[in-house]
């Protein structure tokens, strides 16, 4: 699990044989010339422009609003790979659902000693207001993004939770349409299983977890405006809903009722998508700055006269000091044994942990316990030793503040670069939804570091994005139904 260890080849498996998924798409592949590749990778580039599809990538030069890299070539799993991979998102995320619903309310986790309890209750993402609260049908994580990589031939990893607000899922929706527009006799040759569904899929989780007696539920998604990193995703997926996009100011409550502020008047709102960190949806209970909020909105949600998805408070399931007890929750609620494994995790917070993540540090991957994008987080095979030494004394003056991992020889797909095709390495973010029941889609986000050698798959960090395809089996639609148990 080295990063000296060579990298499992998705296309070509062990020993440079062709492995089946990609079979068909390499035929096709080896037909066309570099120069249509090429060509229709710049017509790629001129759809997402026309689209507005950008991310913040920090530091960069000449700006930080850039197009996210997208690579032509798609990364290909088969029916019976995927299935693996959702059943385990699904069932990880049903596990961090009892988690979080347990911790707000009777705690059985923190008594039975399978989690220390500091690690919980005094984590800056704990949230003391939701004590005691009863959400819709126990829901927390009602979208949770899954961060999951392959090192082998049958081997995934999941890397990180994210329960909170997940992005990306616009660009695994707008990859798709891309490519569809470009390769379409891809799609006629090739069973690829869709994924436009998921707005639907999403608008119908929402609606299912509506505040109790009401039979047509208003929902909107709130943003924090136009200058969100992740705004052009908000935008879209409102619209792909049907459904209104508002910022705090277009919102009030009355009464303990949630109202938007519309052209024909007061419309009372049931469901708030949110976009918004917790500490900024309502500065009378939270950072009493925030010009983004409603005052007023935690009290209404607490009555439960409005739903709020993600629930506030749910960050404390992201942490990456939680993440090591994620497969002991699945025993522990589900009775289960976990499909997906942790990567092995160095607690830094534990001596002995400490002492090895020290003396090893050029070879490990070390991060910050509520990081995120790529931030804050050190590779140590790819540090000098300016920046082994700087990451050293951080780790010594707190900590609890970070955890350690090998470094992992994620698995590389083909991609279409400067020069040419060439493996680059990837991850791969499945959308889990929870209303009714946990689905997901087929498929999801991958990503891909687009520099030779880099492991930093991140956007924020320059990485960029792939259409990631299901093969369906057939006569078996690799739907979203194939997770639902």
């Amino acid at each position: 699990m080295s990063g000296k260890k060579s990298a499992f080849d998705e296309m070509h498996g062990k020993g440079g044989k062709m492995r089946p998924p990609y079979a068909d798409y390499s035929n096709w592949l080896h037909a066309m010339s570099i120069d249509e590749l090429d060509r229709r990778h710049k017509s790629a580039d001129s759809i997402f422009r026309r689209s507005g599809i950008t991310f913040n990538v920090y530091g960069a030069e000449g700006g930080v609003e850039r197009l996210i890299p997208f690579d032509i070539v798609p990364r290909i799993l088969a029916a019976a790979e995927w299935d693996k991979v959702a059943l385990g998102v699904c069932q990880r995320v049903r596990a961090l659902n009892a988690f979080l619903d347990d911790v707000y309310n009777d705690q059985n986790i923190l008594r039975a000693g399978i989690i220390p309890a500091d690690l919980v209750l005094t984590n800056e993402a704990f949230c003391p207001q939701m004590l005691g609260m009863k959400v819709p049908k126990r829901v927390y994580a009602h979208v949770a993004g899954i961060d999951v990589v392959r090192v082998d031939e049958d081997t995934f990893y999941v890397l990180e939770d994210n329960a909170r607000t997940p992005s990306g899922v616009s660009y695994m929706l707008e990859n798709r349409q891309a490519m569809m527009r470009l390769f379409p006799e891809l799609f006629a040759s090739q069973r690829v299983a869709p994924v436009n569904h998921y707005p639907e899929l999403l608008l119908e989780t929402l609606r299912a977890v509506a505040p109790g007696g009401v039979d047509e539920p208003k929902v909107v998604l709130m943003t924090p405006g136009q200058y969100n990193s992740a705004y052009f995703e908000h935008a879209f997926l409102a619209q792909e809903m049907g459904i209104d996009l508002v910022e705090g100011s277009d919102l009030y409550v009355d009464d303990a009722t949630v109202y938007m502020r519309t052209t024909k008047g007061p419309r009372r709102v049931d469901v708030i998508y949110r976009r918004i960190d917790d500490d900024f949806l309502d500065p009378l209970a939270f950072n009493p700055g925030s010009m983004l909020g409603v005052p007023g909105l935690l009290a209404a949600y607490r009555l439960g006269k409005v739903t709020i998805c993600n629930a506030v408070g749910g960050g404390v399931a992201d942490d990456k000091s939680v993440y090591v007890y994620v497969p002991d929750f699945i025993r522990f609620y589900l009775g289960e044994e976990p499909i997906l494994s942790n990567v092995p995790t160095w607690q830094l917070r534990k001596p002995d942990d400490l002492a090895y993540a020290l003396a090893h540090l050029p070879e490990l991957v070390v991060k910050e316990v509520h990081g995120s994008g790529g931030y804050g987080m050190l590779v140590g095979p790819a540090a000098s030793k300016a920046e082994l030494a700087e990451f050293k004394a951080k780790i010594k003056s707190s900590p609890e503040s970070f955890i350690a991992q090998p470094t992992l020889s994620l698995s590389t797909v083909p991609t279409f670069v400067d020069k040419g095709i060439a493996p680059r390495h990837v991850d791969l973010r499945p959308y889990v939804l929870t209303g009714r029941e946990t689905v997901v889609v087929p498929g999801g986000l991958t990503r891909v570091a687009m520099r030779e050698g880099s492991l930093v798959v991140n956007s924020s960090q320059g990485g960029g994005t792939k259409d990631t395809w299901v093969l369906e089996d057939a006569g078996k639609e690799a739907g979203h139904a194939r997770a639902r148990r």
